[in-house]
C-alpha cells in the first residue's frame, strides 16, 4: 500500500469514528432534551393525555432537524437558504429556552445548567455532523459534461451558367469551406450563464455586478464567496484569458471587487 493510500485509509477511518461518536452524542442529547420537554408539557396542561405530552416536544425538535437538513441541501446546491437557517434557530433556541424554563423559579443554578446541557449539546453535535457533510459537498470533484458535437454539412456549389460556344470555358469555382464552429461551453454551475455576458464589456465584473445579474436571472441572493470562488472561478477556468481583464469598478462603494 502506498503512502497516499495509507493516508486516505487512515483519514477515512478517523472520519467514520468521529461521525459514529458524534451520532451517539446527538442521539443521547436529543433523547434527554425530548424527555425533559415531555415532562414540561405533562406538568403544564397535557398531563391528562400522555400521547399529546409525548408528541408535543416534536413541535420544536423536528423544526430543528428539518432546518439542519435544508441547510445541508442548500450546501449541496452551493447557495444560502435563509428559511432553513430560521427554522434551525427557532427549533434550537425554543428547545433550549423551554428546557431551562421548565425547571421553574427559585431552583438552584446548577439545575438550570443541567436542563440546558442536552439541547445545547444536541445543537453542537448535530451541527458538527452536518458540517462534515458540508465540507464533503464543497470538496466533491466537479465533472465537466462533454459539449455536444456540432457537425456542419457542406453545401454543394451551384452549377455555373452555360457559356457561349465562342467563349472559353472557365474552371468552376471551388466551394468555400465553412468556418469551424466552436463547441458551446457547458457549465457545471448553471448560474455561470447569467454572469458570463458581463465579461463582454472587456472588464472583469465586480462582485456587486455579478450579484445583480444573478438576481435579475432569478437565482436569488448568492453569497460573495460563492460568487467569486465558485461562479467566477468556473467561468475563468473554461476561458483563462478572462482572468487577465482589468477589474471593473464596483456598483457601490465598500463592496468587494
Amino acid at each position: 500500500m502506498s503512502e497516499q493510500q495509507h493516508n486516505n485509509t487512515s483519514g477515512l477511518g478517523l472520519a467514520v469514528g468521529a461521525a459514529t461518536l458524534i451520532t451517539g452524542i446527538t442521539g443521547i442529547a436529543f433523547w434527554l432534551s425530548y424527555h425533559h420537554l415531555h415532562d414540561v408539557a405533562e406538568a403544564n396542561g397535557l398531563g391528562a393525555d400522555p400521547a399529546r405530552a409525548w408528541a408535543w416536544p416534536a413541535v420544536l425538535d423536528l423544526f430543528y432537524l428539518a432546518g439542519e437538513l435544508l441547510i445541508l441541501r442548500a450546501s449541496y446546491l452551493r447557495t444560502v437558504d435563509w428559511w432553513a437557517i430560521g427554522l434551525t434557530a427557532i427549533g434550537a433556541l425554543g428547545s433550549i429556552g423551554l428546557n431551562v424554563a421548565g425547571v421553574g423559579q427559585g431552583a438552584p443554578a446548577l439545575e438550570y445548567v443541567v436542563a440546558a446541557v442536552p439541547p445545547v449539546a444536541a445543537l453542537f453535535a448535530f451541527g458538527a455532523l452536518m458540517r462534515q457533510l458540508h465540507v464533503w459537498f464543497a470538496r466533491r470533484p466537479e465533472t465537466t459534461q462533454a459539449a455536444p458535437v456540432v457537425t456542419v454539412e457542406q453545401v454543394p456549389a451551384a452549377p455555373a451558367p452555360p457559356m457561349p460556344a465562342q467563349a472559353p470555358q472557365l474552371p468552376a469555382a471551388q466551394p468555400q469551406q465553412p468556418a469551424a464552429v466552436a463547441p458551446a461551453i457547458v457549465y457545471q454551475d448553471p448560474r455561470c450563464a447569467a454572469v458570463r455576458p458581463l465579461y463582454d464589456a472587456g472588464t472583469r465584473p465586480s462582485t456587486s455586478a455579478m450579484r445583480a445579474a444573478l438576481i435579475n436571472a432569478g437565482h436569488g441572493r448568492v453569497g460573495d464567496s460563492t460568487i467569486r470562488g465558485v461562479i467566477r472561478a468556473e467561468i475563468e477556468q473554461h476561458e483563462p484569458h478572462l482572468a487577465q481583464y482589468p477589474g471593473a469598478l464596483p456598483m457601490a462603494s465598500g463592496q468587494n471587487p
